[in-house]
């Protein structure tokens, strides 16, 4: 009987953890063989420009997409042509799961800057995962995932005030990025102010002045597109307890 052939476990990871597949096989606990089914069907390190589309609204649900590198935003568009942002997607996280209830996109997926792609073919993923209890699992947890942040868009579009806003969209970025395996404390924006504007329901000049009253309070520090988080307990009172505490630093003026 011939030996069955080995596979380098190890090299998949890293493979697997270089194309940024890790939320799905990682985290899953999949063995050597199962992983390397996943890995069959993955088309690996597909290049986008930035200001290039994955998807547009009414396309079929072909493939779901996962950026090794730079990021993504989902965007809908009005019948009036007005452009809303429903979602900013970082390395690692799966874009493409608007679709999965009538199978076809209800937005646009624009890269944010140039970046490389993992496209998984959604029919062949749904397959392997109906094979592989631990990958159905993880799958379904990630759409989990993605129905609480689209939650937490909402949660941040019924604050009233501009500040809370703009406090929890940086405090959810900040974990998110700590979820990828990044600084939570020192991150690079790669959308502009103009996106988050579009994303928070506000004007560019109200997020403007939102970003510069945190610098000056001493909560962040912002050079460029560059943020550092230097206080991220006061942080963290502003996105969720704004509404029943005083300003602490108003307190000590």
């Amino acid at each position: 009987m011939s030996e069955a052939p080995v596979l380098d476990l190890a090299s998949l990871r890293r493979g697997c953890a270089h194309c940024s597949l890790q939320q799905l096989c990682l985290p899953a606990g999949i063995g050597a063989q199962d992983l390397q089914k996943l890995d069959d069907i993955v088309r690996r390190r597909r290049p986008v420009e930035r200001g290039e589309r994955l998807f547009r609204p009414g396309d079929a649900l072909n493939a779901v997409y996962v950026a090794r590198d730079g990021a993504f935003k989902t965007v809908s568009i009005s019948e009036e042509g007005e452009e809303q942002v429903v979602g900013f997607h970082l390395p690692g996280e799966l874009i493409g799961l608007d679709a999965l209830g009538a199978g076809v996109h209800r937005c646009e997926a624009v890269a944010l800057t140039t970046a490389n792609v993992c496209e998984v073919p959604f029919d062949q993923l749904s397959f392997v995962a109906s094979q592989l209890p631990s990958l159905q699992q993880q799958l379904l947890r990630i759409i989990g995932q993605s129905v609480g942040r689209d939650q937490d868009h909402l949660g941040i579009l019924v604050r009233r005030q501009a500040g809370e806003r703009i406090a929890l969209f940086l405090h959810g970025l900040a974990e998110r990025y700590r979820n990828i395996g990044q600084s939570a404390t020192r991150f690079k924006l790669p959308m502009s102010r103009d996106d988050i504007a579009h994303y928070l329901g506000l004007a560019l000049e109200t997020v403007s002045r939102g970003f510069g009253k945190l610098q000056e309070d001493g909560v962040i520090e912002v050079v460029g597109r560059q943020v550092e988080i230097r206080d991220p307990v006061e942080l963290n009172r502003l996105a969720h307890n704004a509404e029943h505490e005083e300003p602490r630093r108003r307190g000590r003026a």
